[in-house]
Order: structure tokens, then C-alpha cells, then sequence
């Protein structure tokens, strides 16, 4: 509907609302349009409909409103971020209400560095969804020899190799130079990388690089790169570009330095640290020695005057049962030589009971034929002389008969 003025004599004069209706329905007829810039104040909120941001000019800063169905953009996938360049194809249009212009964004492509940034985010993901970022191995305390994959540039491996030296001489440095810049960087970085994890005696890689713009620090977040990072046999340590600059091959090493000289300081101890600290422990050694031996000759004091009360006690009991055996040792021969003398009367009372005297003197006689007892009286002949013993004397007798 077009918009009617109000009459004031000759004068034609719009309300708002008409004014910005005939705008936005003018607005309405412009074709649609191709748009570049960088996203600023990027808005996309949970229960919005819209998506709002602000595209700027880089050359002078002159900034557009943009937005954008919520929808559209998120089907998109781009993960859009402040700072990108984009390609925004849509229409103007003038929100009456408000009287605020802006572009509506029917689509839009990231391009340049915000395509880049997108790219790698995506691959970010999809690598850590593998857990090639969540690995930390521990450095080795005491290195042997250290890999240090870098460029030609001198001054990087000048920096390693110098802390490297002066923190710890001990260390030995393999240096293995290759390309870190260009389309042939990731094959051969990840070429020097195999190959100082295979020499012998290696146990950590640092891979170096100096500071560079965003396009320069790229093959070090090429995939090949980090998944050689992560795949290698020894830790790695990554220290490439700034303390701003984060490639993806930092998040797949085991540990992270902002400089080579601060690579060092992970990777090697300090000798004269370590020195001091050797000291340290050998004068509390020492100090801990000292207290125990005079804690154990304290003891041992202690020890040898309980000792000698109770050696004292234990000879005075131990003669109290010597002088106790010694009174009973005493009185056996007597006890014994009583014992031996009652057993010695009983055995002579039954002795003499079963004696041939004790027999005669009960009235019993022993008769003898010659030499021999007679036991028998067939065993004598009528006329016989024998010889009958009694008790107490005896006599010879005739035998008269037999019986």
C-alpha cells in the first residue's frame, strides 16, 4: 500500500511509519546483491530467529548491519568467527519499526583467511573427536640427545642450541634442517620428524619455527603434520611461531613452548640448579646423619644402663638357683645313700627268709647222703648212713626203712 501524506495547505507531510513503509516497499525492488567484508559483532542467541552481525570495510571502516535467518546460517556450518572475510549475498531492506537498514542475508562464503580459519577448525574437530589431543607423555628428566627439527633460518636453532648448552652441557643436539614454509613444508616436516625419531639415542623432539604471519604458520596445522606429531614414537614438543599463535600441531604435542629458548628450559634442567640442590641435600644429608648417630648413642647409653640392671638381675637370680641346686646337690648322697640302704635291708629280709637257715630254724632239717640233699626217700636203702643238719648242729642217723 502506498503511503499517504497528510495535507498542511500546499505542504505534503509523512508520518514515520508512512515514511519508513515507502522506504522499505522502494528497498523492496533493489536486486539482490554480493557484499565483502569482516564479520564483527557476531550475535546468534538461543532463542533468536535471526542471526545479527556487522560486516566493516578493512580499507576505512565503514561497517553494514547484516542479518541473517537463524536456520540459513546455521546450515551453513562455518563456524564463523569475528574477524573472518565473507561473501554475503541478500537484499537491503529497512526494519520500519525501527527505521534501522541492514542487509538481509539470503547466503553467504567464507573467503580468504576466513575460510582458512574455518577449514581448520573443522579439522581441529574432527581430530580431537579422535583423541589425537588428549595424549601428554612426560618429558625425560635427564635427555641424552635432543631432536631439533627447524628451518634454515639461523637464529632459532641458534637460540635452542645455545640454552641447550648453557643449562645443560651434558645434552647432545641433533639438528635436522627442512622446510617450514610452502606448499612442500608438511611432506617434509613430517619427513625430519621420522627421522629423528629414528635416530639412535634420541628421546625428545622439539620442532621450532620463528614467529610469521597466520599463512606462513600454516603447515604446521596440516593434518599430515599432526598426525605425525601425535603418531611419534618419543615426546615432541612444539614451538612454533608466538605465545599468540597456536597451531594445530601444539595441541598434538606433548608439551608446549612460545620460544625455542623456552623449549629448552622444558626439555633440559638446569646444571647449576641442579648442583645447588645437590649441595642442598647432601648438607641436610649430612645435618639428618648427624642427629640420628646422636640419637642412636643416646639410645645405646640408655640401652647399656638398662643392660647392666638387668645383667645384674638376672646373675642374682640365676645364683639364687645355683645356691638352690647346690643344697639339693648336697643332700642327695644322703638321700640317696638312705634309699639305697632300705632298699638294700628290704632285699636281706627276703633274703634271709628264703635262706635254708631260715627254713632249719622253723623246725626243718637238710639231709645228706654223701654230698648230695636227699629229697626223696626211695632215694635212701635201709641201713644207710646220713648226715641230717639242723638249725643249730646236727647228727649222723642209720636209715631203718623207707617209706
Amino acid at each position: 500500500m502506498r503511503p499517504e501524506p497528510v495535507l498542511y495547505g500546499d505542504r505534503k507531510v509523512y508520518p514515520v511509519s508512512a515514511f519508513n513503509r515507502g522506504v522499505a516497499s522502494w528497498l523492496q525492488r533493489l536486486p539482490t546483491v554480493w557484499v565483502e567484508g569482516e564479520i564483527t559483532e557476531l550475535r546468534r542467541q538461543a532463542g533468536w530467529q535471526s542471526v545479527f552481525f556487522t560486516l566493516k570495510d578493512p580499507a576505512d571502516g565503514t561497517c553494514l548491519p547484516v542479518s541473517m535467518p537463524r536456520g540459513t546460517f546455521d546450515a551453513l556450518g562455518l563456524d564463523l568467527a569475528d574477524g573472518a572475510t565473507v561473501h554475503v549475498f541478500g537484499r537491503p531492506e529497512l526494519f520500519s519499526a525501527r527505521g534501522t537498514f541492514r542487509l538481509r542475508a539470503l547466503s553467504l562464503e567464507a573467503q580468504g583467511l576466513g575460510a582458512l580459519l574455518a577449514g581448520i577448525e573443522r579439522l581441529k574437530r574432527t581430530l580431537a573427536s579422535e583423541g589425537l589431543f588428549a595424549r601428554s607423555r612426560p618429558l625425560p628428566v635427564f635427555p641424552r640427545r635432543i631432536g631439533l627439527l627447524t628451518g634454515a633460518e639461523a637464529a632459532a636453532k641458534r637460540d635452542f642450541v645455545t640454552a641447550v648448552q648453557a643449562r645443560f652441557p651434558a645434552a647432545r643436539v641433533v639438528v635436522a634442517e627442512t622446510a617450514v614454509q610452502g606448499p612442500g613444508a608438511p611432506r617434509a616436516i613430517v619427513a625430519g620428524l621420522a627421522a629423528l625419531a629414528g635416530e639412535p639415542g634420541v628421546d625428545v623432539i622439539v620442532v621450532s619455527r620463528g614467529g610469521g604471519s597466520f599463512e606462513d604458520l600454516l603447515p604446521f596445522s596440516d593434518e599430515r603434520v599432526v598426525r605425525a606429531v601425535a603418531a611419534c614414537a618419543v615426546p615432541v614438543v612444539s614451538a612454533v611461531g608466538h605465545e599468540q599463535d597456536t597451531p594445530l600441531c601444539d595441541l598434538a604435542a606433548d608439551a608446549r613452548a612460545s620460544t625455542p629458548t623456552a623449549a629448552a628450559r622444558l626439555v633440559v634442567p638446569d646444571e647449576g640448579e641442579l648442583r645447588a640442590r645437590l649441595a642442598s641435600l647432601r648438607s641436610a644429608l649430612a645435618r639428618e646423619t648427624a642427629r640420628t648417630a646422636a640419637r642412636s648413642s643416646e639410645r645405646l647409653a640408655q640401652l647399656h644402663v638398662a643392660l647392666g640392671r638387668e645383667g645384674r638381675r638376672t646373675v642374682a637370680r640365676a645364683r639364687e638357683r645355683l645356691d638352690a641346686h647346690a643344697a639339693r646337690l648336697a643332700r642327695a648322697p644322703a638321700a640317696l645313700v638312705e634309699r639305697k640302704r632300705a632298699d638294700l635291708d628290704g632285699l636281706a629280709g627276703r633274703l634271709r627268709a628264703l635262706s635254708p637257715e631260715a627254713t632249719l630254724g622253723r623246725g626243718y632239717a637238710i639231709v645228706r647222703a654223701g654230698d648230695a640233699v636227699v629229697r626223696r626217700g626211695a632215694a635212701l636203702a635201709p641201713g644207710e648212713h646220713v648226715d641230717v643238719q639242723l638249725a643249730e648242729g646236727g647228727f649222723g642217723a642209720v636209715v631203718e626203712e623207707t617209706r
